[in-house]
């Protein structure tokens, strides 16, 4: 990997008296964003931000509360400050862009306590033109050497009761519908009415992060955090009535503390992305700039692909995880009495997937309800022990599997469900991930379904943190990429360990079959793009062909248009992209097939052409390796007429484009599969004018001639 790096460095050094009569100032590199720094008469720190001159973020003080010694949020000094200017470029081993420009200006400002304890606090602020990080840094000292943190006190105080795009702060799922409110009006404690897939746990009126708001002036800022290591996720408590959010973190039922830590350390990058429009949000880089450079010297055997696999069929009721027998203690099967005959997961129906993605440049194939444990494990308490991840099924021949997918150039992708009982999994990894590398398979999805064992722990608290790093980092030394379920949220780790190259944390595509609330409306995708997809990559299994699926769930169905399936195969990025649909589906429907067969998963550059957060968003995308070109458009439950520019094309190049967009008559309920395909020529001078139906969308393959 290259990187040409810039460093410049001005240490400005300043008594703490003349500090007293005037804030420590940083602007980002364009001065845009101003960051003021201060001490109030109690000795207490704060900061506040201003862009384009405007007070965004008012006086808003920092600190912490402790249950092992006194708060750490008064009585303070500055025995010292500096500002660094940085710039690099560096590049994504896969991504949304290969180049990547990380530019910020820094300030340090060291703090000590003016009492007999004299504990010392640093706090960094890195400055960027598209917003801001900072961080409190416990260095290492005599009378301070562990931190057992009771809540972290930052602040984040609004001048404007902004338009909030938000989901519940929950501590255990994050697979809630977004609610779209005036900052004053949000009530997270009204949304408990989530299935229990774990113990969902809301104790205040907060929100989950990334949480995007949008002003009266067009100012958007998207709250969320960075490195989010050997500590608890962070919600963010809302206080209506004076606009103001403080960090409330995830704890644990077995602990009066929320984090426990060994002094030196620091905590994550607590972030504001700062922007003048929608799309500029999901253009920042902000979040991977704040993490530490790619730790592994090798990412080369992690391909970005497309797969199929075992698991809408699951969904949608055609077969089942768990083979419908068990073993008695002489390793007899036995009927458990729920024999049902539908087991997904056979030698047979998976060469079906590899042959079917064999023939259309599909290099995947996902496998769930393999291994041995699945008739066991829910509704069970103690579910320690319940799976192995080496012993497959009967009925599964994992060896032959993987043969006759390398004859047919197709990955099998493995699938551990943990059941959330982490001390099993931890315990059999190695034998788990060695496995996978003797067989020559790449990655492995993850979940952590239910109530976390042990018991009384969180799925988003220091612990869990902790149970999900570690395994990216040991899979790292297997050869192996995570892509997890039921996980932490992403935040920008995927640059120090690229082995981690997706994961869920949202409310997917399989509540569109089993949800009883009617599924994900319109809306939840045009939210998702300026939300959840600002943390990192999303696997949420597009592409359903069959939308009103009626021959195996008449009362659900999802809701969106065909052209729209198609379409988020640019708009939500992922390096792996699900074809999720049944076979037998595709095959019916060769012509919109052509789009998932032909379009990219790994990209050069990244353009959002136009968006409104929760309206619609086009997004473009050129791959990497062919310069071909892809843009996917969609929309609320609003049709559309919107005018795109091809300008980011070649010039004096003419290529062909693809159009998949919505038939006159499609709607997202009324006429799904409604769906038109045209071809034409193109060149960068060409405009093109894209009409998106309720709930619908519009994509386009754009090649040189």
């Amino acid at each position: 990997m290259k990187k040409i790096a810039l460093l410049l460095l001005s240490i400005v050094l300043m008594s703490c008296h003349a500090i007293d009569k005037k804030n420590l100032e940083v602007k980002s590199p364009n001065s845009n964003i101003q960051l003021q720094f201060g001490l109030n008469t109690e000795g207490s720190p704060y900061y506040l931000v201003q862009f384009n001159s405007k007070t965004i973020i008012d006086t808003s003080y920092l600190g912490f509360q402790f249950t092992n010694t006194s708060a750490l949020k008064t009585n303070l000094k500055i025995i010292n400050s500096r500002t660094d200017t940085f710039n690099e470029t560096w590049q994504m081993p896969w991504g949304e862009q290969l180049d990547v420009v990380n530019n910020y200006n820094e300030l340090k400002v060291e703090l000590e306590e003016v009492t007999a304890s004299n504990r010392k606090l640093n706090l960094v602020f890195k400055l960027y033109d598209d917003g801001l990080g900072f961080r409190y840094e416990l260095p290492e000292q005599e009378n301070f050497t562990e931190a057992l943190i009771a809540e972290e006190l930052t602040e984040f105080n609004l001048t404007e009761d902004y338009k909030t795009f938000w989901i519940p702060g929950d501590w255990d799922i994050y697979e809630h519908l977004y609610s779209t409110t005036k900052f004053s009006e949000i009530n997270a404690l009204s949304k408990r009415n989530h299935p229990s897939l774990g113990q969902t746990h809301i104790p205040e009126n907060a929100v989950n992060t990334p949480v995007t708001m949008v002003g009266k002036d067009g100012i958007h800022l998207s709250f969320h955090e960075a490195s989010l290591v050997d500590y608890s996720g962070m919600t963010l408590k809302i206080d209506k009535e004076n606009l103001s959010m403080i960090s409330n973190l995830v704890g644990s039922r077995n602990t009066n503390h929320k984090v426990k830590r060994t002094l030196p350390f620091h905590t994550p990058w607590r972030s504001i992305q700062i922007t003048n429009n929608a799309p500029d949000l999901i253009e920042s880089n902000l979040i991977v700039n704040l993490n530490e450079p790619n730790k592994l010297d090798d990412i080369s055997w992690f391909t970005p692909m497309k797969y199929t696999g075992v698991w809408w069929e699951m969904h949608l009721g055609k077969s089942s995880w768990d083979y419908g027998m068990t073993q008695d203690e002489s390793g007899t099967w036995v009927d458990t009495g729920k024999a049902h005959g539908n087991h997904g997961a056979t030698t047979e129906n998976v060469k079906r997937f590899i042959d079917f993605s064999s023939k259309n440049n599909i290099k995947g194939v996902l496998v769930e309800g393999w291994n041995t444990g699945w008739e066991h494990w829910i509704g069970f308490e103690d579910r320690e022990g319940v799976f192995d991840f080496v012993t497959p099924y009967p009925d599964y021949d994992l060896e032959e599997v993987v043969r006759y997918g390398k004859e047919k150039d197709v990955d099998i992708i493995m699938h551990h469900e943990t059941s959330a009982a982490t001390e099993t999994y931890a315990k059999q990894q190695d034998t788990a991930f060695a496995l996978m590398q003797r067989l020559g398979i790449h990655s492995v999805k993850t979940g952590y379904v239910g109530k976390i064992l042990p018991k009384g722990e969180y799925h988003h608290g220091q612990y869990m943190v902790n149970q999900y790093n570690n395994t990216v980092k040991k899979a790292a030394k297997y050869q192996v990429a995570i892509n997890a379920h039921e996980p932490i949220k992403a935040t920008g780790l995927r640059r120090t360990y690229p082995n981690t190259i997706s994961r869920e944390g949202l409310r997917g595509q399989e509540f569109n079959a089993w949800s009883a609330d009617g599924g994900n409306p319109p809306e939840h995708l045009p939210i998702v793009a300026f939300t959840r997809m600002l943390a990192g990559p999303i696997d949420f299994t597009p592409g359903i062909f069959n939308i009103k699926f009626n021959e195996y769930k008449k009362e659900n169905q999802v809701n969106t248009t065909l052209a729209q399936q198609l379409a988020l195969y640019v708009v939500i990025y992922s390096p792996i992209q699900m074809a999720a649909d049944l076979v037998e589906h595709y095959e019916a429907n060769p012509e919109p097939l052509k789009f998932i067969k032909d379009v990219g998963v790994d990209w050069k550059q990244t353009k959002v052409l136009n968006g409104e957060v929760g309206e619609y968003v086009t997004i473009a995308r050129e791959e990497r390796d062919t310069g071909n070109w892809f843009i996917g458009s969609i929309t609320n439950e609003e049709k559309r007429a919107l005018e795109i520019s091809l300008d980011f094309l070649n010039k004096d190049i003419t290529y062909e484009a693809i159009i998949y967009k919505d038939g006159e008559d499609a709607h997202w309920n009324k006429n799904p599969t409604s769906l038109t395909i045209d071809k034409l020529e193109v060149t960068n001078t060409t405009i093109l004018n894209l009409r998106l139906a309720e709930g619908g969308g519009t994509a386009i393959s754009i090649k040189k001639k």
